[in-house]
Order: C-alpha cells, then structure tokens, then sequence
C-alpha cells in the first residue's frame, strides 16, 4: 500500500471563493540557490556556476568576481601577504554625501579600498599582485588606490619581482576631483621606473575596464591579458559616437576588438589564467631574484 503522505495534492485555486491559498503549501526556493545569466538568460545552480570559475556554463559569460576570490583563484595557497590593509579613503575634498558613499562601499564589499595589494607567487614564481575590486564603487581610482598601487611597484622594483594586476573599475574617482586624476600621473611613474630596471608587468583586464585606469596603468603592461568579451576602453561609447558623429562597430570596446587591433595581447578564459601567469612569469624569471623573508 502507498503511503498517501508521499504525495500533496492541492486543489486548485478558486479566484471565486475569495480566501488565498496558504503561503505553507508554497515551495520556497532560495533566491541564492539559482542564478541567471545576464547574456543568455541559462539558469543554473549557483554551486555549478561556482565550481565553473563563475563563468556561465552556456555562453562562457564571465560574471564580475570578488577581489578576495579572484587571489584565491590565481595565487598559489597559503602564499598571499597582504601589503597596506589598513589604509582607506576619506572625503578630503568634503565632497556631499561622499562620506555615506564610502561608508556604504566598506559595508558592501568588506574592504577598505577598491584594491587589495600584496606579495604572492603563482605557479611557485614569487610576484606582486594587485586586484581591483568592483564591489568597492565600482573599482574606481581614489587617492588610496593609487597610493596603494604605487606603493606596490616601489616594493616590487626594490626587491627585483614582476608586477600582475588585475584591473576593473569605471575610472577615476570624481569625489576627489584633480587628487584623483593625479593618481594616472603617480602610477605611470611606478610603472616606468620598474620598468627602466627591466622587471616584468603583466595586466589583465577583466570587465569593465575604463576611464582614468585604462589611460593610465591598465594599458602600460609589458604583457596586456584580458577576460573573454570584457568591456576595455577610455570614454563609453556613446560618447565617442557623439563627438565623432560616426556608428561604432558592434563589439567595438570588446576584448575581441581590441585583440584583433593589438592592443591586447591574448584573450585568456578564466579557468586557465593562473596556468598561463604561471607560465609568463616563469619565462621571465630572473635567476637572482631577492628572497622574501618577513614583509
């Protein structure tokens, strides 16, 4: 005999009776549980977009990440020792409402800053790394951000170790006014004077890459990386529609784009980015590296 609890059979809904059916008989289904995708709507389980990198199992859609999971991701474990945690940005411009901002960007993101800084080895090659968060108003360069970047490159050019950063922002920070658009000048000088030692910077540009960063540290890498179908460009394109009266091309801005006009070197799938950092900085390692002892 069957036991009648397996099944639950509810009668249909009678607009006419006027009582609404129990919300107990209702399945409930976390809203964290599934996650659509934004391109071309799959619907999946969030364990399963999880364990694929955060990257839609359909179309390849490379979702926006975390700053913390994206060093978990590329660096090996238990090698990441964060530089400048501390440091965080303030409203010295007393620019309205910028102190609520920031308050509002700690609480969301759980950082301090929209970059996180430090050193790392990948693939067992010791580097600094820096990622960007767009978690944090939307990885966008402020004074601290730029000071955390610059203060990156001084102690990666002192102790002879290439640079990774992994950019994503909306440009820099209008609440700081000229303070922040310093920060393109500040980080382009790092950049050189590691480079004029003859260490190796690698970028990768992930979505969206934009504004003040593009035009300044994102695109001085010896080596330009980016995500599949990852948006990377100066002004948006609307704009520059507007101002040279002309139709862009459809993916114009697209890392495809960009890699067929060479301004990007490769166009690397995130499953297999840690393996070809590894493999970059391996080829440019230098054989008298300085150790690192206690940072």
């Amino acid at each position: 005999m069957l036991n009648k609890d397996i099944f639950n059979f509810l009668k249909p809904k009678n607009e006419l009776e006027g009582h609404e059916e129990s919300k107990e008989n209702k399945p409930y289904i976390p809203d964290e549980l599934w996650v659509k995708c934004p391109v071309c709507k799959n619907v999946m389980l969030s364990a399963d977009l999880e364990e694929n990198h955060k990257v839609c199992l359909k179309c390849g859609y490379h979702f926006r990440i975390p700053a913390r999971q994206r060093i978990e991701m590329t660096v090996d474990k238990g090698t990441f020792r964060e530089f400048d945690a501390d440091m965080m940005s303030n409203n010295i411009i007393d620019f309205p409402e910028y102190s609520r901002k920031l308050k509002n960007a700690k609480i969301n993101s759980g950082e301090n800053e929209s970059v996180i800084t430090g050193y790392a080895e990948i693939g067992g090659q010791k580097t600094v790394i820096a990622v960007m968060n767009s978690q944090f108003m939307m990885g966008s360069m402020g004074t601290v951000t730029g000071e955390k970047i610059t203060r990156a490159f001084e102690y990666a050019t002192e102790h002879r170790l290439p640079v990774v950063i992994f950019t994503v922002s909306g440009g820099a920070r209008m609440q700081e006014g000229i303070l922040s658009l310093m920060q393109m000048a500040k980080t382009s000088g790092a950049v050189k004077l590691h480079s004029d030692k003859g260490l190796l910077y690698i970028t990768v540009l992930t979505d969206p890459t934009t504004g003040g960063v593009t035009a300044s540290f994102a695109m001085e890498g010896d080596i330009i990386l980016s995500e599949p179908h990852a948006l990377i460009g100066f002004a948006g394109p609307r704009v520059i529609e507007q101002t040279i009266r002309q139709k862009l091309p459809k993916d114009f801005q697209s890392a495809e784009f960009l890699l067929e006009k060479g301004f990007v070197d490769a166009v690397v799938h995130r499953k297999d980015m840690k393996a070809t950092l590894a493999k970059l900085l391996k080829l440019h390692t230098e054989s008298e590296v300085v150790d690192i002892e206690c940072l």
